[in-house]
């Protein structure tokens, strides 16, 4: 994946914060030019570091910020935010609480909807991700940015019929830790099944080994909650392994009814509403 470019050690002079906001007319000729051509006359800066104040939502055009450094300019005011920095330009990682019936955005799947696109049979889980579905309760300060919404890879698989944690992420480091680390890193599920898990099917759950006697990846089930009616079970399994927890309530002649990732390495979804996202904190490691 490609890494978001570096800032400079030092970044391209910008009005300090006792000045009033850099302003500039839009120049004569009729078809405009474009927006970043003319902060980068304004900064003065390189046609690039323009690009990543435009990007970094710190341009307004007319009192509106605008995002893409190809906007065309004529006669609008512009103005460059007196705070404006290169050094917050970081890519970054959404958690989106993934409802169930959508996909989970690995290769994959996305290559399910591009093949039953015109079949309307499948949703796609890019289409969640906008400031609109941003979670009120993200306790990150990360300002939303149209770039934000771009690049973005996910690798761990999640079934289509489950709803949960899912990571969405422009940094290559995330990247490369879900995808080489991942059989290493615990995912914790939350299932419910029909009625009541006795003694003997708990024991099934947690064989080492499949029906034919090879080992299965390794598993953790326990009991949350159990009644006549449906129980709840707790899956804690080394990587991802899609259709292994049906497999092992199978064997266990136990009839899924839901399934919801909660866990994800050490990132949890906590209180993450259903089709909403939030931004990977700072502190927080997979």
């Amino acid at each position: 994946m490609k890494r978001a470019p570096r800032p400079p050690a030092t970044p391209a002079k910008v009005p300090s914060a006792k000045q009033p906001p850099t302003q500039a007319k839009a120049g004569p000729t009729a078809e405009g030019e474009r927006l970043s051509k003319r902060v980068a006359a304004m900064v003065p800066c390189s046609r690039s570091e323009a690009e990543q104040y435009i990007e970094g939502g710190w341009v307004k055009v007319d009192g509106r910020v605008v995002e893409e450094p190809q906007f065309r300019v004529l006669h609008q005011t512009i103005l460059i935010d007196a705070d404006a920095t290169l050094l917050d330009s970081v890519p970054v990682t959404l958690l989106l609480h993934k409802p169930v019936d959508w996909l989970d955005g690995t290769d994959e799947t996305m290559q399910a909807l591009n093949r039953q696109a015109r079949r309307g049979t499948v949703k796609n889980p890019q289409t969640l991700l906008t400031p609109a579905t941003r979670w009120q309760g993200d306790a990150a300060a990360t300002r939303v940015l149209h770039r934000h919404f771009k690049q973005l890879q996910t690798c761990v698989p999640l079934e289509t019929g489950a709803s949960g944690l899912v990571v969405w992420t422009q940094d290559w480091r995330v990247q490369r830790k879900l995808s080489e680390d991942l059989m290493f890193m615990e995912n914790e599920l939350i299932v419910e099944v029909r009625g009541e898990v006795s003694e003997q099917a708990l024991r099934i759950l947690n064989r080492e080994l499949d029906a034919k006697g090879q080992p299965l990846p390794p598993t953790k089930v326990s009991l949350n909650s159990t009644s006549p009616d449906s129980s709840k079970l707790r899956f804690a399994i080394k990587g991802a392994h899609p259709g292994l927890v049906a497999y092992r309530c199978d064997q266990a002649q136990l009839e899924m009814v839901a399934m919801r990732r909660i866990r994800l390495g050490r990132v949890a979804l906590s209180d993450l509403p259903v089709g909403q996202w939030r931004y990977l904190a700072p502190g927080e490691r997979f």
